[in-house]
Parts: C-alpha cells; structure tokens; sequence
C-alpha cells in the first residue's frame, strides 16, 4: 500500500517541479489561477496591542507517531514533564488510534493517566493537554481517560481521506458532527485539522475551495479552532498565501484558524512567516521538528519549535516559551531517539552555548542574554 501511495508521491513532485530534476522544486500555482498570487510580503511585527503568538507543541503525538522504533512510555512521559518547564500551554499529548495501525501510540491510556496526575491543583499550570481520536472508538476511549480536548482530523482531497481514514470527504464530515456533538456535550472542547491544505500525494494539487468548505463546516460543528496543514511538506508560500487568503476572503476568523507546517523542502519558517502576516497567531510545531509523514519520500518532520520561536522572538514576538529550554529538550529528544536534531536553531544555540560555557562566559540560564549580543552584534 504505501509503496502505492509512494508511486503517487512522485507524480505529485513531478507535477510541482519546474523540471524533471533528481531533486524536484515545488513550483508556485500557474498564472491563470483565479486567485491572484500576493504582489509583496509586509513583515508582520507585532504591535503594542498584537504582540503575542500561541504555540501548539505536538511532538508528543505527531512527533512520535511515526518513529520506526516502540519509545518507550517513560520517555514520552518525561518529553510532556520537560515540556511542561517551557512555558508552552498547550500540547498535544498522544492519539487514541488503532494499536494495530499506529502502534507507537498504543500506550495513549497510560500516557493520559501521567497527564491527569498535574491536571488539577498546583501542578496545573494552566497547561491545555489534548489528544487526537480518529473515529467514534477512538472517541469513547479518549472520554474515557478523562481528556478535555481532543483533535480530530479530516483531509481536503478525497484520495488522501479514503487512504487514511477510509472514507470520503463528506462521509468523515459527518463522521466528526457526531463526534462533536457528544464531545461538547460532555464538557471536552473539540480542534479540528484539515491535512493537505495545498497538494496531496495522492490527488496532486488541491483546490483552496475544499480548504475553505471543510473549515467552515468543522467551525460550525462545534470545533473552536481549525488547523490547517501542509500535510507532506511541499507548499511554497505562495501557495500558502493563496488558501489562506481564500478561507479568510470566504468570512473565517484569522483567530479561528492555526497553521500546521511540514519541512520537507525547507519552506516550513517562510510559510510561517506568511501566514503570520495574514494574521494567523496559532501555529503548531514539534521540538527538533519530530515528526514525519509515511506518504512524503525524504520528509523531514514537522517545523522545529526552536525554529519557530527564534523567528518569533527576534522579530519581538511574545510566546511565553523559553527558547533554552525548549532546545535543551531537542538535544535531549534527539539523543534519546538516537536521530539528528532536525531544528537549525537548536543545533546552532547547543553549539554556541557550548563555546561560551568553555571559556566560561556565559552560564546555562544566559540563552537571552547570548542571542542578544549575537543579534546587536549584526545591527
């Protein structure tokens, strides 16, 4: 099967790239699109009263998911405990999935019984925990370990819906009203996620009409926020622009909406930046961009949360998340794993860090004060 959707992938690069390359390019859509493509980027800085951008740590869940070894419980546990010392207030913690397909996150009930160990009095902290539930099963068993928010998911391109979800754009919309229906009855706050928001590995290019009809309808059914993503990693930021534009041009709430980006190609930062330009202040991102999708040949995971938080932090972004910490967790994570760290950031500040502690400038705790010097140092 995924040989199948493989074979798939490469008609979809060979459909984006500007020419038959061993390594294909993503191409921005043709000039006879109906949508106009963006004239100029204004850089979105923050202002007195629009100064503050949320992140969704999802390395738990979408980070792991896909790790070709079984990590073990207590590592997952202590990644959430770690991340839990940043700052971050939100994170997506695991997925009631079938064990048979996805059987890294077989253990979600024990991960949600460690989560509801700090989920009331001092050890709260204010922190949203969430988990992903596919189907009404997953559902049931999700509301039977206590979440208080759980994510479903639906795709913008029915080949991508029947292989993944083994049903039809409309069959999993009314699929996820039921599942809203009973999760909101009972308390628990519902996010939606829509994948291949600009190509599919399996249909090509998809029509910014679909994004925008699946958000509106999961907003309307009860979900407080839409995340949109770029599934496999292949949009550029044009293409970014023009489905994002479209959602809102259609009536969608910039602060309704979150951004889900993928770096196969290394467009995830820019596409972040586009998006943030549109208006967009809820974005997701995994710690040493863990992550992955099995149908995208050569990705490289999700957009890495030190990444992100650099780009914010010097632009004068607030996130509340401490950027020391959350790359001291990377270099953590990634030796764990026993893979590369996938974030830039974190690899350069673990490195330059190392340095200043070797001639004894700068102690563990000076990250801001380091990242200051360096950035006056170019002014």
């Amino acid at each position: 099967m995924l040989r199948r959707v493989a074979s798939s992938t490469t008609k979809l690069l060979q459909q984006l790239s500007l020419r038959s390359t061993a390594m294909p390019i993503p191409r921005p859509f043709s000039s006879s699109s109906t949508s106009k493509a963006p004239v100029g980027l204004n850089l979105p800085f923050p202002t007195p009263t629009d100064n503050k951008v949320r992140i969704v740590e999802v390395s738990p869940r979408d980070g792991l998911q896909n790790e070709k070894s079984l990590v073990p419980t207590d590592i997952k546990c202590e990644l959430i405990d770690r991340l839990r010392e940043t700052g971050v207030k939100n994170i997506e913690v695991t997925s009631f999935v079938s064990p048979k397909w996805v059987p890294q996150m077989s253990d979600a009930g024990a991960i949600m019984s460690h989560v509801r160990g700090f989920q009331s009095g001092s050890e709260d902290r204010g922190i949203e925990y969430s988990v992903l539930a596919p189907n009404q099963k997953g559902l049931d068993a999700a509301l039977a370990s206590g979440v208080k928010e759980i994510a479903i998911f639906g795709s913008a391109s029915e080949g991508f819906s029947k292989q993944n979800i083994n049903c039809t754009i409309d069959e999993s919309l009314q699929r996820f009203r039921g599942m809203c229906e009973k999760a909101l009855k009972q308390g628990v706050r519902v996010r939606g996620y829509i994948s291949n928001m600009c190509a599919c590995p399996i249909d090509g290019l998809v029509d910014p009409k679909s994004v925008v009809r699946m958000t509106k309808e999961m907003l309307e059914m009860g979900c407080y926020e839409v995340s949109v993503a770029d599934t496999t990693g292949v949009a550029t930021p044009d293409q970014v622009h023009r489905t994002l534009s479209a959602i809102l041009d259609a009536g969608v709430p910039a602060n309704k909406l979150a951004a889900h980006f993928h770096d196969t190609y290394g467009t995830a930062v820019p596409n972040v930046l586009v998006a943030l330009s549109l208006g967009i202040r809820t974005f997701d991102s995994s710690v040493s961009g863990l992550g992955g999708c099995p149908y995208a040949k050569g990705a490289k995971g999700n957009v890495a949360t030190e990444d992100v938080l650099y780009l914010l932090h010097g632009m004068g972004w607030e996130t509340g998340i401490d950027l020391q910490k959350m790359s001291e967790i990377g270099t953590w994570v990634s030796e764990k794993l026993g893979r590369e760290n996938g974030s830039r950031a974190g690899k350069a500040i673990a490195s330059m860090l190392a340095q200043k502690k070797a001639k004894g400038e700068v102690k563990a705790e000076g990250i801001r004060e380091a990242l200051k010097e360096k950035r006056e140092a170019k002014l």
